[in-house]
């Protein structure tokens, strides 16, 4: 695998706004300005601010991964993508548990945004797979969904690539199953990732930056070890390094 830059990794990373208002996430992203990193914002952050916050990361140069997981039934789902289409985000997510016509309608809801002048380029559309914080168990005992975690994974991400989605939301342990599932050009989002000597929380399905890009993700989502450092700015910088060095 060639060497990443140092602009290279940091266009790799997607920073977890998991805040509870619009002021703290942007003074977040305040501190990571001009890092050339993304914005995620997810249920947490939408649902307390809405659209607004949306708007002004944009304002500010980011690049916006909108993380909802929608799941609903296709007319639902197809009619949220459309608002989501409008809003300018250049990525959004939804659940491929909803199978393959609701990923479809996603699909759809993004077109019509676009074809109606609402918006100026689709985003990107992914669908989650199994979350990270799934473990075997957890997949087979309560989720009944037997087999093992990255057969389901497999499966979610074929299912998506027939809908015509770019890509999945999945750990990086399942990076190199999907990329010979799906084509090396679908698109790997992962969770999970703690640089060396990190607390894990509450994930399950964990690598260190260095290993995700070394398994061939082309996105790294990283939420507490920047949020929650006294210098977010200096804990970026250091998992750039461990990127590119590692």
């Amino acid at each position: 695998m060639a060497e990443l830059t140092v602009r290279d990794a940091a266009a790799k990373v997607m920073v977890a706004l998991d805040k509870p208002d619009a002021d703290a996430a942007l003074r977040l992203a305040s501190r990571l300005q001009g890092a050339g990193c993304w914005m995620k914002v997810g249920m947490e952050l939408f649902y307390a601010a809405g659209p607004t916050v949306v708007r002004e990361l944009k304002a500010r140069g980011f690049r916006v991964f909108l993380d909802v997981k929608m799941h609903d039934i296709p007319n639902t789902v197809r009619g949220g993508a459309r608002s989501i289409g409008r809003l300018g985000v250049d990525m959004f997510n939804v659940h491929a548990a909803g199978g393959l016509a609701m990923m479809s309608a996603a699909m759809e809801g993004v077109r019509e945004a676009v074809e109606a002048g609402a918006a100026e380029r689709a985003p990107a559309v992914i669908a989650v797979t199994q979350l990270t914080s799934t473990s075997q168990a957890v997949l087979n005992g309560e989720i009944g969904i037997p087999g093992g975690v990255e057969e389901a994974v497999v499966r979610y991400a074929r299912l998506a690539r027939e809908a015509g989605l770019q890509g999945v939301v999945a750990s990086p342990h399942e990076v190199g199953a999907v990329k010979d599932a799906c084509g090396n050009a679908f698109l790997t989002v992962t969770p999970g990732i703690r640089p060396k000597g990190a607390d894990i929380g509450d994930q399950s399905r964990i690598m260190t930056p260095a290993e995700a890009v070394r398994a061939g993700t082309d996105y790294l989502v990283i939420g507490r070890p920047i949020s929650a450092a006294q210098d977010p700015a200096s804990a970026f910088d250091t998992i750039l390094k461990e990127m590119t060095e590692g």
